[in-house]
């Protein structure tokens, strides 16, 4: 049960990446999930290879595990939207490479950089800035 919340906030990110897209190119952002099945189809798949990949990265919200489902949800998305009769151009794939990768990844590192800063609250500094004073006070 623990990789449902990751799924889910994944699949929201994919979801805002196809009507953005669609959005953009004056299309009816309505029909997003017209341009989402084929990323959704494969996010699933990467979270279930993330899952199984011996060695794995352990908790989904590892950027490892993020890195996994971003590379198997755009070469699994791009397939199955040839796959079905749509196209797949050069410069849309390098968008959605672009885009999906800071939309997958970066809500992981945020997360990490979060559970870092508050691993930090509370904790005494490091104490260099206390021996520097001792040492001004000794000089003069």
């Amino acid at each position: 049960m623990r990789y449902v919340p990751a799924l889910l906030l994944d699949a929201v990110f994919v979801l805002v990446f196809a009507a953005i897209g669609r959005a953009s190119h004056d299309e009816n952002p309505a029909g997003f999930l017209i341009t989402a099945w084929p990323f959704l189809v494969a996010l699933v798949v990467g979270h279930l290879i993330a899952a199984l990949l011996p060695g794995r990265p352990r908790r989904p919200w590892a950027l490892a595990w993020g890195a996994v489902v971003w590379v198997v949800t755009v070469a699994g998305g791009m397939l199955l939207r040839i796959a079905s009769g749509d196209t797949a151009q050069v410069a849309f794939i390098i968008v959605a490479t672009i885009t999906l990768g800071v939309l997958l990844i970066g809500w992981r590192a945020a997360a990490a950089l979060m559970r870092r800063a508050r691993g930090r609250v509370g904790r005494p500094c490091s104490g260099t800035g206390s021996r520097r004073r001792g040492r001004a006070r000794n000089r003069l």
